[in-house]
Parts: C-alpha cells; sequence; structure tokens
C-alpha cells in the first residue's frame, strides 16, 4: 500500500535568475515547480538567495512517497494520461488519478508528491 509521508523541505519565490543559482546542496534536490518557485527538499532555511525580495520559508504542505521503478510503473503509470519525460531527472506535474501530484523522476525511480491536503484522496484512488 502506498504511504504518503510529510516532506521536509524549503519553498523559495524569487527572480528565475536567483533561482537558476542556488548552490545545490548535498544532498538536497531543487525542484522547479514554476520560473518563479522551487521547493528544496531537505533543504536549509538558511540559503542563499541572490534576490534581494526572495521568499525563503520552511515548507510543510507537501507529502511524498519514494516509488523505485516496478512501483512506478504498477501503481502511478496506469493513473496518469500525460506521457512522462524520458529524460532524466525531470518533474513533471499533472492530475494522477484525477489528483494534482508531481513526479520527480530519476534514473533509479521516482519521488510522487502531493499537497498535503490531498493525501487521503490519492493514496485512496491508488489502491
Amino acid at each position: 500500500m502506498l504511504a504518503l509521508e510529510p516532506l521536509q523541505g524549503v519553498r523559495v519565490v524569487a527572480s528565475s535568475e536567483a533561482l537558476d543559482a542556488i548552490p545545490s546542496e548535498d544532498g538536497a534536490t531543487v525542484l522547479r515547480l514554476a520560473p518563479d518557485d522551487v521547493f528544496v527538499l531537505d533543504g536549509l532555511l538558511d540559503l542563499a538567495v541572490a534576490d534581494p525580495h526572495a521568499i525563503v520559508a520552511g515548507e510543510p504542505g507537501f507529502v511524498g512517497s519514494w516509488l523505485g521503478p516496478e512501483e512506478l510503473a504498477a501503481i502511478v503509470v496506469p493513473h496518469i494520461e500525460w506521457p512522462l519525460p524520458a529524460e532524466r531527472p525531470a518533474l513533471a506535474q499533472g492530475f494522477v488519478a484525477g489528483v494534482p501530484a508531481k513526479l520527480w523522476l530519476t534514473a533509479d525511480g521516482a519521488l510522487l508528491l502531493c499537497a498535503a491536503a490531498y493525501a487521503h484522496e490519492l493514496t485512496d484512488r491508488l489502491r
């Protein structure tokens, strides 16, 4: 059964140029949600951002689950109506079983994540 767990991370809203310049921390994954918005999974709150108007704050609003390639193919792929990017790593966003969600796709599998408010709905629909 799929279990979505709270994800620890930092949300950064800033200019595209400032987000492009965020240093990659060891073990941190930077997910580009929009041109001016990233979620840094396992990121630090004292992240240096070269934008004086940047918003950098802990983001408690996401839940997720790491899936291996077989789990991704069996649990998620049958419930999406859009193609997965062939190039990895990649962030894909769309409806998964009718629920807005994101997939961080790597060579080794994927992180399925969604807003915490949708966690129950998503897990119920993926059973």
